[in-house]
């Protein structure tokens, strides 16, 4: 425990200001943008919703929408067909369901299409402040390996894993402060260790 807490201390000294690159005025849009993000680059994701969020700024406004028209707003990612119709989809469930708006609990997140448990922890971190899990992107998958935080590589089991040993209080800002290290410094290639603020208590795991 009084690694992850020494961790944790490190981490808060580099990076103060940890929270999702995903520009968002509100939880809908959040939830739109970490879908997208699936596989696409946040500085993508960004271009792209400013953009959509112009046309198209409600449920209603997705659904009322023609499929092929979302399809355009959003091809320059990844996977944007299936994301689009789940995306269709997601929002007459929100119209008929939730009277438009985004639920806060994790179960009926979880009840949307092309909603996992990273997406909802991002919706529910981020968009309401809401600490029931932790988010586990690529970069919180590889940067928790290599401190040694967990020995998993599924991210239901790394997410249970850092549950365990990270405080709740922290379990919001902590895995956007992984991703920030793993963004800049933890890279997947050529990790840059002598210049990481964890180099002298981390074990490397994996790195070569």
């Amino acid at each position: 425990m009084s690694k992850v807490k020494n961790i944790i201390k490190i981490l808060e000294k580099k990076y103060p200001e940890a929270k999702t690159a995903l520009k968002f005025e509100n939880p809908f849009q959040l939830l739109i943008a970490t879908i997208l993000s699936a596989q696409t680059t946040d500085e993508r994701v960004n271009k792209v919703t400013s953009s959509l969020f112009k046309k198209l700024k409600e449920p209603v406004d997705f659904v009322n929408a023609d499929l092929k028209k979302i399809m355009d707003e959003i091809k320059s990612v990844n996977f944007y067909r299936n994301k689009a119709k789940n995306i269709k989809k997601l929002c007459e469930i929100l119209l008929n369901q939730y009277n438009g708006k985004v639920p806060n609990k994790m179960d009926d997140l979880l009840k949307l299409p092309g909603v996992a448990r990273k997406t909802a922890n991002v919706v529910l971190s981020q968009g309401f402040g809401i600490a029931e899990g932790i988010v586990v992107d690529t970069h919180v998958k590889r940067v928790s390996y290599r401190l040694g935080l967990t020995k998993n590589t599924d991210a239901e089991k790394i997410e249970k894993d850092l549950m365990k040993i990270v405080p709740k209080k922290n379990w919001i800002d902590f895995p956007f402060r992984l991703i920030l290290l793993g963004r800049n410094i933890c890279k997947a290639k050529n990790p840059d260790c002598e210049n990481c603020p964890s180099n002298k208590i981390c074990p490397k795991k994996g790195v070569k």
